[in-house]
């Protein structure tokens, strides 16, 4: 899921996301009580939760604004993993597949909405259905771990992003304090300079923690509002300044290889996979369009213009910087004020975008722990819970600071699991009692094997770089670059 993945919409993909989850009756009373937030506009009382529903157009926004995250970032330097051939191949063909398996997942919860005349069905209840469709007794009597399966693997998704995020913060804000005693205005001028060396990067890690741990103490979805639009618009214009800059002044394209080891291969799927995380948010756009008859379509356009939009942005930033290339290509840009703002930009879109995607787990966790204590005790238990969650989060980012691992290892774990080993295994539980092609069997047997290969190798890759390099931190951020 993704928030994604990454800044969700403005209002709606915090509350888009926390439908997916099997969340307590707690939550679903402050969802309902929330309803407003899922609005777009100014106006409380318009919300997408009404009869009218919205527009094929507004899907198509919500579906491509869920995948502009973080992950984006990353993108060339997964390239770089792959092989400016075998990279962009292998985007395309895991665009088609993670579409493939959305559109499977909108069929099955299509499905049991039929059959049991619901309006509606997220992501864990549809699973937890789908086992319970299975022929085999043994599933049918543990369905409900389905639905636990998918609340864990979100919640581990969730908090993986906000691992993402703070480790994120540091890296580009460490790097503007070091370079900003030689920050011009000449974005032109080409000689290299030296970072001045300042404090270490988890130093910068906890420097956040104060501010991230204020943004989560916000339990009302409205006033998330306010940081959810700056942070569109902060990471809306930094995109197309990096954009522009990327596609100028190509070098020689035949200096890099087609295809790179398969060593590197795996950490290429765990970040590319992270980067197609918006399985989280299919069903509930699918729910709330106005004629949902055209969602299929809707789908396959939007995912059609966010696999270009990954393929381009890889491979040219890839091809504009070499082996040169960062954990997060913003941290490639010159050394002049137009490109450090766009670098602020982001710290600013990223740092709002934390609270949102804490909400989701929070509201999953907070709700069963405060149910066990009395009344009296429900308040300071909410904030510590929340206060402990995201220390949790820092001391995680502390312990992996390397951006383009702690991206390999939340794609390949959780991301693998909830976008391409889980979907196929549901349609055949789903629809193995009413005969299915074998044809589709095996195709689904496939995606799912190809799936959980990923989610070893990627994650057993991600490992084993963070134990070679547990020596010494990373240099993505204190070496010289181009101004």
């Amino acid at each position: 899921m993704p928030v994604t993945k990454n800044a969700e919409g403005p209002q709606e993909a915090a509350t888009l996301k926390l439908d997916l989850m099997p969340s307590p009756k707690s939550t679903k009373k402050l969802q309902n009580k929330d309803s407003g937030f899922l609005d777009g506009s100014s106006s409380e009382s318009s919300g997408l939760e009404k009869t009218k529903g919205i527009t094929a157009f507004q899907t198509l926004v919500h579906l491509v604004k869920g995948n502009m995250g973080t992950g984006v970032l990353g993108l060339p330097l997964a390239v770089k993993n792959a092989g400016i051939l075998v990279g962009p191949l292998s985007l395309l063909v895991m665009g088609f597949v993670a579409c493939h398996c959305m559109h499977i997942l909108v069929r099955c919860a299509q499905h049991f909405c039929r059959r049991l005349n619901k309006p509606f069905m997220d992501y864990g209840e549809t699973v937890m259905l789908g086992l319970e469709a299975s022929p085999s007794v043994w599933l049918r009597s543990r369905a409900h771990w389905g639905r636990h399966i998918v609340s864990v693997f979100l919640v581990v998704t969730q908090l993986g992003f906000c691992c993402v995020y703070i480790v994120f913060l540091a890296d580009n804000l460490k790097q503007v304090i070091e370079a900003v005693n030689g920050t011009t205005h000449n974005c032109h001028n080409n000689k290299t300079m030296t970072l001045t060396p300042t404090m270490d990067s988890r130093l910068y890690m906890l420097a956040f923690l104060p501010f991230l741990s204020l943004l989560v103490l916000i339990r009302n979805l409205r006033v998330l509002t306010i940081f959810s639009l700056l942070a569109n618009v902060s990471m809306l214009v930094s995109l197309v300044i990096i954009a522009q800059h990327i596609t100028q002044g190509i070098p020689d394209p035949s200096r890099l290889p087609l295809a790179t080891s398969w060593k590197t291969y795996p950490l290429f799927f765990g970040t590319a996979i992270f980067s197609f995380e918006s399985i989280g948010v299919v069903l509930p756009l699918e729910n709330k369009m106005k004629d949902a008859r055209h969602f299929p379509a809707i789908l396959s356009l939007g995912m059609s213009i966010i696999t270009a939009l990954y393929i381009a942005i890889g491979a040219l930033g890839y091809l504009r910087f070499g082996d040169n290339i960062r954990a997060s290509i913003t941290l490639n840009l010159p050394n002049c004020w137009l490109y450090q703002s766009v670098k602020l930009l982001y710290i600013v879109g990223i740092l709002c975008t934390y609270a949102l995607q804490f909400y989701v787990p929070a509201e999953i966790i907070v709700p069963f722990t405060v149910s066990r204590v009395s009344e009296r005790w429900a308040l300071p238990v909410d904030l510590s819970v929340r206060l402990a969650m995201v220390c949790l989060t820092c001391m995680l980012a502390i312990l992996i600071p390397r951006l383009d691992l702690v991206l390999s290892l939340v794609g390949s774990v959780s991301s693998s699991a909830l976008a391409l080993i889980i979907p196929p295994l549901l349609e055949i539980a789903t629809y193995s009692s009413e005969g299915l092609c074998p044809l589709t069997i095996a195709k689904d047997a496939l995606i799912s094997i190809l799936g959980f290969v990923g989610f070893v190798t990627g994650t057993y890759q991600a490992l084993d770089e963070l134990i070679e390099s547990e020596e010494s931190l990373p240099s993505s951020n204190s070496t010289i670059f181009n101004q």
